[in-house]
């Protein structure tokens, strides 16, 4: 792990690279906000891309079997999920699958069931596509945040529900969901008959030692009415190379879904099929490095805002720190942030302008300055 520190610390210069998290704000600004970490990408990823580049024939790209293999490999040594390769679609991304699997099992008026707060995706798919979106709310309990289960029933038993959109690893909130939570959830789902989206794609970012339970490994009933959503993106910091897929274990739900996207969303292009293998074959010790540093600086977080009236629950995934700042009483959040120097994500988008969304996938000593910012305009505004 120690000979990782030194990667995982090391100060990256993103200037001039078009990234859309650096280039939101001027240079006066840190930006913690999109989930895009600030890492040298695995080095097993990097020799696997300049060897595929090397080879100077950038033609269509089916995808590598050593891909499915590997990623059969993944889910059943992490999450003892057997998934047979037929059942995998393999996608340029998660977001579009997410919008896809709302058009196309649902039709204009249907309600879809989202506990949010949560990713604004979950509740642009179904404003987007004309659906009602039923908005289900996230509460704390013991200290964790999960759906107020008698808003959940009575959403599911609305006549117009056709699925529920679930985010787990919760995004942001940071829950895991226990296989008993899940079980709970998917009781409502077989009594009225619902689809289930699940998007796990921070399954692979859980901090504490806890199970990733995938929702369609619960049982029979729940493989056959879930897609479940995942990706390396995240994990790997790989986003800008597009590569996602999805499990889709029901024949009928899979074809309809393939039929649907057929023309509108192409196939994953060469690089991020390439760097998918690579992560997926070779980048195993990188990953638990990057866990043990995530640790830490979600931990050095915590310690740093427990001195200050602002207030963050335990996070038991992802890097992307969901904080109370109602406290403040302030018009508008983001922009005291923005304006201390630290470009956090708006509250609001997500739903609940109360809070800011932080990401602390960076060296520790760019969230030790952004800390100090915060802690600044704080006692400048004498709040502490």
């Amino acid at each position: 792990m120690d000979s990782f520190t030194a990667v995982f610390d090391t100060q990256i210069d993103r200037a001039n690279t078009n990234s859309d998290k650096w280039s939101k704000y001027n240079d006066s600004v840190i930006p913690m906000w999109v989930a895009d970490m600030d890492f040298d990408s695995p080095e097993c990823i990097k020799n696997a891309i300049n060897q595929r580049v090397e080879k100077g024939v950038y033609g269509y790209t089916s995808t590598p079997k050593a891909l499915e293999n590997a990623i059969q490999s993944h889910l059943f040594t992490r999450y003892q999920w057997s998934v047979s390769a037929g059942h995998l679609v393999h996608l340029p991304g998660l977001v579009c699958a997410l919008h896809l699997s709302v058009r196309v099992f649902s039709e204009v008026g249907d309600a879809v069931v989202v506990p949010g707060p949560v990713y604004y995706h979950l509740t642009k798919a179904p404003l987007l596509s004309e659906r009602e979106l039923l908005t289900v709310d996230m509460t704390i309990q013991d200290g964790r945040w999960l759906p107020d289960m008698p808003q959940l029933e009575a959403a599911c038993a609305n006549p117009k529900s056709k699925m529920i959109l679930l985010c787990n690893p919760h995004n942001p909130g940071g829950t895991v969901y226990t296989k008993e939570e899940l079980l709970r959830i998917h009781a409502l789902a077989e009594r009225y008959d619902l689809l289930v989206v699940s998007d796990e794609i921070h399954c692979d970012l859980i901090l504490d030692d806890l199970p990733h339970v995938p929702f369609a490994s619960l049982n029979e009933d729940a493989a056959n009415r879930c897609i479940t959503l995942m990706a390396p993106s995240k994990t790997f910091n790989i986003a800008g190379l597009g590569y996602a897929f999805a499990i889709i274990e029901n024949t009928l739900l899979r074809q309809a879904f393939n039929q649907s996207r057929a023309g509108l969303i192409p196939s994953p292009n060469m690089l991020g099929l390439t760097a998918a293998t690579a992560a997926y074959q070779e980048g195993q010790e990188w990953h638990r490095a990057l866990l043990a540093y995530l640790r830490k600086n979600r931990d050095f977080l915590a310690q740093r805002l427990s001195a200050t009236p602002l207030k963050m629950l335990h996070l038991e995934a992802t890097y992307l720190a969901w904080i109370d700042v109602s406290m403040l009483s302030l018009e508008d959040p983001h922009a005291f942030f923005v304006a201390a120097g630290v470009g956090v994500s708006d509250g609001k988008d997500f739903g609940n302008p109360g809070y800011v969304r932080l990401n602390f996938g960076c060296p520790q000593s760019t969230l030790d300055q952004a800390l100090t910012r915060i802690e600044k305009a704080l006692i400048e505004h004498a709040y502490m």
